[in-house]
């Protein structure tokens, strides 16, 4: 790739650091997001789609001070988010090129909507949940994250973004990694616009779908994408008080927002509103146990701050389904971070 000069990639730390060092480094982590941030609401990627650029030229376009931008660039460049040429220029790496917002595949949303002031600052206040119970985005911010979410159309133009952004390139993946029955109603429960049903419908030509939010968030649907409006239909409702029939009920990154009590009630109405051959599946993360490093564990630390749900493991899952009158039948990874937790009426 031209416009990407060679680069060294990260850079590899000894073997045997220093605990109090490796202490140190952890905690000055939150200055890597934070650059990256930075470079991202300022566009800096789309500035270097024709090759690497001096930053005095760089800073120009973008309209940044060049001795900061330069000192940012340098972090992002130690683990390979842009690279430093011989000559002082900067230019894409391949990871740096997801973040260009004219690319099909850009990640600059997600960053974007997971840096964003509604993560950002409750999660500067952890202690606070780790001590209560409780997120500290309510006293933060004055209300729940999704009264605030509803009443702010700038953090959810940003959320809604974001998501996509996440959503999209998994979607189709999610879709062909379960087989739907023919003819079956799949209803996206609390779907937003509709990203995993629109992959379902493309995925499975033989069944049907309902997308079932909020009517504000169902303004924004993409299931006209399609080009056979009659496969699907659009029902607004809340996922606390009802579920419209169907015969699979997807909900994908619902249940991590909540607490187990609104869980279990999600799922009930789910499941009383199923057909005899109802299946719920819930496409969440399922957090393994032990030791080793998992994005899951690091996104629950998310939910904390903000929510007041969790990422759950497979026996937590187990016992919600059971709350709710449903039976666990299993567990199917996808080729993504997300597993499809497939649930039937118990008994």
């Amino acid at each position: 790739m031209a416009n990407a000069a060679s680069s060294p990639g990260p850079v590899e730390q000894p073997a045997h650091t220093d605990p109090r060092l490796a202490l140190m480094d952890h905690a000055l982590g939150y200055l890597f997001p934070a650059a990256l941030r930075a470079v991202a609401a300022l566009g800096v990627a789309d500035h270097l789609t024709g090759g690497a650029r001096p930053i005095a030229e760089l800073a120009e376009s973008v309209g940044a001070d060049p001795l900061n931008l330069r000192r940012v660039l340098r972090l992002l460049a130690t683990q390979g988010i842009f690279v430093e040429d011989d000559g002082g220029r900067f230019a894409l790496t391949p990871s740096a090129e997801l973040l260009r917002t004219d690319v099909p595949s850009s990640f600059a949303p997600a960053v974007l909507m997971i840096t964003d002031r509604s993560f950002w600052l409750p999660a500067g206040e952890l202690e606070e949940a780790v001590r209560t119970g409780a997120p500290a985005f309510e006293r933060l911010f004055g209300m729940p994250f999704f009264d605030h979410f509803a009443r702010d159309a700038e953090t959810a133009a940003v959320f809604h973004a974001g998501m996509a952004s996440t959503s999209d390139p998994e979607n189709p993946v999610i879709a062909r990694s379960y087989d739907f029955p023919p003819g079956a109603v799949v209803v996206d429960h609390g779907g937003g616009h509709g990203g995993l049903l629109l992959a379902v419908l493309r995925e499975q030509p033989e069944v049907r779908g309902v997308l079932f939010d909020q009517p504000h968030v169902l303004q924004g649907h993409h299931l006209g994408e399609l080009g056979a409006d009659h496969r699907w239909s659009l029902v607004a409702g809340d996922f606390f008080a009802e579920a419209p029939p169907g015969d699979v009920y997807l909900i994908k990154r619902v249940l991590h927002d909540w607490d187990d009590e609104h869980c279990v009630r999600i799922l009930r109405h789910c499941r009383r509103a199923a057909s005899d051959r109802g299946r719920v599946l819930v496409v969440d993360a399922v957090v393994p146990l032990g030791n080793d490093p998992d994005p899951g564990k690091v996104f629950d630390l998310l939910m904390m701050s903000s929510f007041s749900g969790r990422e759950r493991t497979r026996a937590e899952f187990e016992s919600l389904f059971a709350e709710a009158g449903l039976r666990l039948t299993r567990v199917i990874p996808t080729d993504t971070r997300l597993s499809i937790i497939e649930g039937v009426a118990a008994g």
